[in-house]
C-alpha cells in the first residue's frame, strides 16, 4: 500500500481493512479491471480508493501537477457523489490531489473554470458529465482509471446509455472497476463490454444478510401509522435517525408532523434544490437535525454519522430497497435497528418482502405511551450524569438549592425540565380490537313465512320493506330473516318466537305503511326455495331468462382442430395480374349532364318587385344623415380653398384615359434596395404606368426614357 494512503487511514482511526477493501487491494490485481459486489456499508469507497492508488500515483507518493483528469469516478445520485469526494478528499490528502465534482444542480460555469485548472480525479454523476464532454469541457484523453458506483442503481435510474457513451469516450487503456451491491444480468453485460478480463470479486461473508442491523416488524393500526413514527423515535431515542417515505407529498406530511411535535428535523427529497440538500445533509452531520425524512432516490448511498434508526414509514416496492435503505445503519460494524411500519393492509406484502430479502424480523407491536414512558425511565435511571463530579461552577448551585428546596422538589422540578424536553408518546389503538374481522351471524332457527302484497313490480325494495315491518310490527332486524321480493309478492321470514307478537302489533287488519296486507303462511313459500338474486332487475324491466335443468353442451373427446397440417396454399406459380392490359369494367354513365341555353334555368327573382331601371334619371330619394357626420355644402357651390384638379383627374374627365383602380395597400418600402435611393422617397413609376400616360396625353412629360432594348 503506498505510504500516504496508509497514514491517511492511520490517522482516521483505521486499524484493519474490512473484507471488501482487504480483496481490492490484492497485488496480485494491480492493474487488472474489476467486478465487486459487496453488502452496503461495507467500505466500497474507500476500498476503490485505494485500487486506484498503484493506478494513479505509479511508484511516486505525490501527484504531478494538475492538468488533465487522471481517474473518473461515477455515481449515481448527487448525495452520494459528493459523499465519494469527501471520503477521497481525506484518503488523498497527503498526496497533493486535486478533485473536482461535475454533479447536477450546481452551476455548470464554476464546473467548467475548476475543469480548466486542471484536476487529478474528477467525481461526477452520468447526466452532469456527459453535458461537459459533449461541450468539450473535460478532456479524457489522459483517463487512467474508471469506476462505477452503485453501477446497478444507475442501470434501474435509465443511466445505461450515458454510462455506454461515457466508456465510449475514455481511452482504451483505462482500467475499470465496477462496483455494485448485486451483479444482474444487465450488469454482466455491461462488464463484458466495456471490461478486459474483469476479475470478479464477491466479498460476501457466510454470515445472513446485515448481520449487525436488527428487523422488527411492527404492527399498527390503519389510523396509527404516523402515530407509531412518533412512538418508535421516541422509543429509541437513537443520535440519528433516517424515515423513509415513497413520495414527495408524504415526506412533506412527515416532515411537517415531527416538526411541529419538536423533532429537530429535515426532509431530501428530489424536490429540494441542490443547495437545500446539501444543508440537510450537513445539518445531520452537525447534530442540528436528528431526524431525517427522505425517498429512496435522495437517499440512495448516503453515509450519515451515528445513524443507528431506520423507519420505514411506507413498505418498500421490493427486497432490493429494502435491503438499500436498512443499509443506511448498522456500518462499519456499528449495530443498527430497521423498523417496518406494517399495517393490515399490507402484511402480506411486507411478509413477501422479508421472504424475498431472505431476513427474519421480529414482528411485534408498535411501542405504546406505557412503553415509551418506561424506557425514558430506564434512560433517566441510567444516565452517567448521576454519578458525575460536582464541578467548581455548579457546587455555589447546588449548595442554594438544597439549603432551599427539600429533595422531593428538586426531583419533581427535574422530572418536569426532562419532561419539557421530550414530547409526549401517542396513545395508539389496540391492534386486535381495531382490525376485527366480522362477528358471524348465530343459526336463525324455528321460523314463520309471511306474505306481503306488492313487489319487484310496484317498485318494493328490501331496504324500504324492512324498516316499515319493523315499526309496524314492533320488532327488529335480527328478527327478520330472509326475505325474498317476487314481480307482485313479497316474502318474509320471522322468528317463531316474535311471529305472535308481530301479528298482535299488526291489529285485526294485518296492514301495514302504504295499505300493504300481511298474511301468514303455513308453510314455506316456493320463492324461498329459489336462491336469491344477485342483482334486483328494475321495475317494468324484462325478466331474466331463465334456462331451467338445460344441459351445458358437452364436445367430449372432440379433438381441436390442427391448422398446421393444412397446406398452405402456393402462389409461386400464378402469373402477376396485369392492370396495363386489363379492360375496364362497364360503369355507370356519367351523371355529368350537358346544358343547353335553351333549358338553363332562370334565376328566381327575390321578390314581384319590378325590374329596376338603370337608366332612370330621376332624382334619388335623399338619405338620412349618419349621426356624427359632416353637414353637406350647398349644391353646386365650390368649398372654399379647393385644390385644383391634378392632371390625371383631368385626363381622366377627357376620357382619354380610364379611371385607375386604388392599389388595396401601400407596397413596402425596400429602402433602396431594388433601385430606389436608401432611406429616400421610392423609387419613380414605370415608363408605360397609367399616371404617366395620362401626363403624355396631356402634353408633358412622361416620366422616365423607355427602356432600351438588348441593354
Amino acid at each position: 500500500m503506498i505510504t500516504p494512503l496508509q497514514t491517511a487511514l492511520t490517522a482516521r482511526g483505521y486499524t484493519d481493512l474490512t473484507p471488501v477493501q482487504t480483496a481490492v487491494t490484492d497485488p496480485d490485481l494491480i492493474g487488472a479491471d474489476l467486478l465487486v459486489s459487496a453488502q452496503t456499508g461495507s467500505g466500497k469507497t474507500v476500498g476503490f480508493g485505494l485500487a486506484l492508488g498503484p493506478t494513479l500515483l505509479g511508484d511516486e507518493h505525490l501527484f504531478q501537477m494538475a492538468d488533465a483528469p487522471l481517474a473518473l469516478v461515477i455515481a449515481p445520485t448527487r448525495e452520494l457523489a459528493m459523499q465519494v469526494k469527501r471520503e477521497l478528499g481525506w484518503l488523498y490528502g497527503e498526496t497533493g490531489v486535486v478533485m473536482a465534482s461535475c454533479v447536477g444542480g450546481m452551476d455548470m460555469r464554476d464546473e467548467k473554470r475548476a475543469l480548466a485548472r486542471g484536476a487529478h480525479i474528477v467525481v461526477a454523476t452520468p447526466g452532469r458529465l456527459r453535458d461537459h464532454i459533449m461541450r468539450g469541457s473535460i478532456d479524457l484523453t489522459a483517463i487512467r482509471g474508471v469506476v462505477l458506483d452503485e453501477a446497478d442503481e444507475m442501470l434501474d435510474l435509465g443511466f445505461r446509455e450515458d454510462l455506454e457513451f461515457i466508456l465510449g469516450e475514455c481511452p482504451d487503456t483505462r482500467r475499470t472497476l465496477m462496483f455494485s451491491a448485486t451483479v444482474p444480468a444487465q450488469i454482466a453485460r455491461l462488464a463484458k463490454t466495456y471490461q478486459k478480463d474483469a476479475v470478479r470479486v464477491a466479498t460476501t461473508t457466510g454470515e445472513k444478510q446485515h448481520a449487525d442491523i436488527t428487523y422488527q416488524a411492527m404492527m399498527v393500526a390503519n389510523h396509527d401509522a404516523e402515530n407509531a413514527i412518533i412512538n418508535i423515535l421516541r422509543f429509541h431515542e437513537a443520535s440519528n435517525a433516517i424515515v423513509f417515505c415513497n413520495t414527495r407529498a408524504m415526506v412533506n406530511r412527515v416532515t411537517t408532523r415531527l416538526s411541529n411535535r419538536g423533532f429537530p428535523v429535515v426532509a431530501l427529497s428530489g424536490e429540494l434544490t441542490q443547495s437545500e440538500r446539501t444543508n440537510a445533509l450537513q445539518a445531520m452531520r452537525d447534530g442540528r437535525a436528528r431526524v431525517c425524512v427522505a425517498t429512496d432516490v435522495a437517499a440512495r448511498g448516503i453515509d450519515l454519522p451515528n445513524l443507528d434508526l431506520v423507519v420505514h414509514a411506507e413498505l418498500p416496492s421490493n427486497h432490493e430497497t429494502l435491503l438499500h435503505r436498512s443499509g443506511r445503519t448498522g456500518r462499519a460494524g456499528r449495530k443498527g435497528t430497521s423498523a417496518l411500519i406494517v399495517t393490515a393492509k399490507v402484511r402480506g406484502k411486507a411478509t413477501r418482502i422479508l421472504k424475498s430479502a431472505q431476513l427474519d424480523a421480529e414482528w411485534t407491536d408498535a411501542p405504546s405511551a406505557d412503553a415509551v414512558r418506561a424506557q425514558d425511565e430506564v434512560r433517566l435511571l441510567d444516565d452517567p450524569m448521576w454519578t458525575d463530579a460536582i464541578t467548581d461552577r455548579e457546587a455555589d448551585m447546588v449548595a442554594k438549592l438544597t439549603e432551599r428546596f427539600s429533595p422531593e422538589q428538586l426531583a419533581a422540578a427535574f422530572l418536569r425540565i426532562h419532561g419539557l424536553r421530550h414530547t409526549s408518546p401517542e396513545e395508539l389503538s389496540d391492534v386486535a380490537n381495531s382490525e376485527k374481522s366480522p362477528k358471524a351471524r348465530a343459526p336463525f332457527g324455528p321460523s314463520v313465512w309471511f306474505s306481503v302484497t306488492g313487489g319487484r313490480d310496484q317498485g318494493v325494495e328490501v331496504r324500504r320493506l324492512l324498516p316499515i315491518l319493523c315499526n309496524a310490527g314492533d320488532i327488529t332486524k335480527d328478527d327478520i330473516g330472509a326475505i325474498r321480493i317476487q314481480n307482485d309478492t313479497s316474502y318474509v321470514e320471522l322468528k317463531q318466537t316474535s311471529a305472535d307478537d308481530f301479528v298482535t302489533a299488526l291489529g285485526a287488519g294485518m296492514q301495514v305503511e302504504g295499505g300493504a296486507t300481511v298474511t301468514r303462511l303455513q308453510g314455506i313459500p316456493d320463492a324461498a326455495s329459489q336462491p336469491k338474486p344477485r342483482f334486483d332487475s328494475k321495475p317494468g324491466g324484462k325478466p331474466k331468462r331463465d334456462y331451467g335443468d338445460k344441459p351445458k353442451r358437452d364436445f367430449g373427446d372432440k379433438p381441436k382442430r390442427d391448422y398446421d397440417d393444412k397446406p398452405k396454399r402456393d402462389y409461386s406459380d400464378k402469373p402477376a395480374r396485369g392492370f396495363a392490359d386489363a379492360p375496364k369494367p362497364a360503369g355507370k354513365p356519367s351523371a355529368k349532364k350537358v346544358w343547353n341555353d335553351a333549358d338553363a334555368p332562370r334565376p328566381k327573382p327575390r321578390n314581384d318587385a319590378a325590374p329596376i331601371d338603370w337608366n332612370d334619371t330621376s332624382t334619388p330619394k335623399p338619405r338620412k344623415p349618419k349621426p356624427g357626420a359632416k353637414p353637406a355644402g350647398k349644391a353646386g357651390g365650390k368649398k372654399p380653398f379647393s385644390k385644383p384638379p391634378s392632371t390625371l383627374e383631368k385626363a381622366v374627365k377627357d376620357g382619354s384615359v380610364s379611371t385607375p383602380k386604388k392599389p388595396r395597400h401601400k407596397p413596402a418600402y425596400d429602402g433602396g434596395a431594388s433601385g430606389g435611393p436608401a432611406g429616400g422617397s421610392p423609387k419613380k413609376a414605370k415608363y408605360n404606368s397609367k399616371k404617366n400616360q395620362a401626363r403624355r396625353a396631356a402634353g408633358g412629360q412622361g416620366g422616365a426614357q423607355p427602356p432600351k432594348r438588348g441593354s
